[in-house]
């Protein structure tokens, strides 16, 4: 990558005609909000990706945004991103659907980053950060959303700094533009602590931004991040937690449905030299996979539970778009996030099971009160996809519908995927049981979890144990 100043400021017919159409289309919005700097400095890719290049973003652009006096927002710089969407409209990078349709994932990148007193140019790390978050998308095909988080456990800036993970929101500047390719909006990176993301994952994250946007310190308004920040809005504002957070678990439940995880489970109703042993689910010599069907049931409940950090981060990226239309119900249903119905796959039965061990990473442990008391005491769902294969573990709740597994047959698997089923009478007695997965600290592990009466077993064990996957 290098830095240059492009023409995308040139007025002329002859310059202008050479500009891609959709990359017109971004730098007039940029135009609307930057009069003043219409050639900004950009960070581009050398050898573009449809060249076979790494990085999906041609460009980088950068902008220097005096704030808001009279809001209290203040001076920072403005990355805005250029190839999630169509610029080409050739189908060398995205395919055309429709002026009527997303052009390209439908959204660009945007981050603003508090100014330093002293600075006259703007840092070039945050056009790496939008590069990976690119490249993530493009891989896996996922889009982002409002409201997201990204776990990423490094300092965004490769720093000491406490800004480790993300948020997405809206950008409060940029609006929806129409291209020629179709229709884009502008989705706002946030840098966000750690207990602020445990925060939006046990909650929501349009919760927490809205929280942050209160605190000058923490983005205020406009959410700008600062790296320097070394206080979470928790420590700021005690209150917070209680009064806010804690309080909309209660009667708002999570709108995290999924992540991406290290975990196993074991049929325990079966020897463990059984073929069809549930951690390798064979048949025959050859592994047993999930059906299409099922790989996009769980892809679609999961919308974005997929690693794409280098650093093995859990859960990576979650969280769902809300229904503001949809009135709020305790009821919930697996078919209610992917269009396709939950129908077996006729070569692969679904078998019920009398006794189950569930075996996770410590990451992924300290995840299991929220299932239990964000999601499932709410009357929904809540999936751990392994990242070492097909796996899956479903909890659901009696209020879940389209789930295979019952009340009278709790335990059930379709292929390498279970579902377990669990009243709120259990779920209470496992909360007060696992209550020490609460903890932010580290705990010794293995940890043992059993429930005789219920045939179930759940242990939390280090990472090494997951290496291997049939381990």
């Amino acid at each position: 990558m290098d830095e240059v100043r492009p023409t995308s400021g040139a007025q002329t017919h002859g310059l202008v005609s050479l500009i891609p159409p959709g990359l017109q289309a971004i730098y007039g919005e940029c135009r609307r909000l930057y009069r003043d700097q219409s050639n900004p400095l950009q960070v581009t890719a050398i050898v573009k990706y449809w060249l076979g290049g790494p990085d999906p973003l041609d460009y980088i652009s950068m902008y220097r945004n005096v704030g808001c006096p009279a809001q209290d927002i203040q001076e920072h710089w403005h990355y805005v991103s250029l190839g999630l969407s169509d610029l080409y409209g050739d189908n060398r990078v995205h395919e055309f659907t429709g002026v009527d349709k997303p052009s390209g994932f439908g959204f660009e990148l945007t981050f603003r980053l508090k100014r330093e007193v002293g600075e006259t140019a703007p840092p070039t790390w945050p056009a790496e950060l939008m590069q990976g978050l690119a490249r993530y998308v493009f891989q896996s095909e996922n889009t982002f959303c409002s409201g997201d988080h990204i776990s990423w456990h490094s300092p965004l800036d490769n720093s000491e700094s406490r800004i480790q993970h993300m948020l997405l929101t809206e950008d409060p500047q940029m609006q929806p533009i129409q291209t020629p390719f179709g229709t884009m909006s502008f989705l706002q990176i946030v840098g966000v602590c750690t207990e602020e993301l445990q925060a939006a994952q046990q909650w929501n994250g349009q919760g927490i931004l809205e929280l942050m946007r209160g605190v000058r310190v923490a983005g205020g308004p406009w959410l700008i991040t600062d790296m320097r920040r070394g206080e979470t809005i928790f420590d700021i504002d005690p209150h917070l937690q209680q009064e806010r957070v804690d309080q909309g678990i209660e009667t708002e439940g999570s709108n995290l449905s999924g992540v991406s995880a290290k975990c196993v489970w074991d049929d325990l109703s079966r020897p463990p030299e059984d073929e069809e042993d549930s951690r390798s689910i064979c048949i025959g010599s050859q592994p047993r996979r999930l059906s299409d069907k099922d790989t996009e049931q769980i892809r679609e409940t999961l919308r974005k539970g997929l690693e794409f950090n280098s650093k093995a981060a859990l859960p990576p990226i979650s969280g769902q778009k809300q229904n503001h239309e949809r009135p709020q119900s305790r009821k919930d249903s697996l078919e209610s996030e992917s269009s396709a119905a939950i129908v077996p796959h006729e070569l692969v039965r679904t078998r019920q099971l009398e006794s189950v061990h569930l075996k996770f990473n410590q990451e992924s442990g300290t995840l299991l009160p929220l299932c239990l008391r964000g999601r499932l005491l709410h009357g929904r769902h809540f999936t751990f996809k392994s990242i070492n294969g097909d796996t899956a573990i479903t909890f659901v709740s009696t209020g879940v519908e389209g789930a295979f597994a019952t009340e009278e047959h709790p335990y059930a698997a379709h292929g390498p995927w279970l579902q377990i089923l669990l009243t709120e009478e259990f779920v209470e007695q496992m909360l007060g049981d696992i209550q020490e997965l609460n903890t932010r600290e580290e705990t010794k592990l293995p940890k043992e979890y059993s429930w005789p009466e219920k045939k179930l077993k759940i242990s939390v064990l280090p990472d090494s144990v997951f290496d291997n996957p049939l381990q």
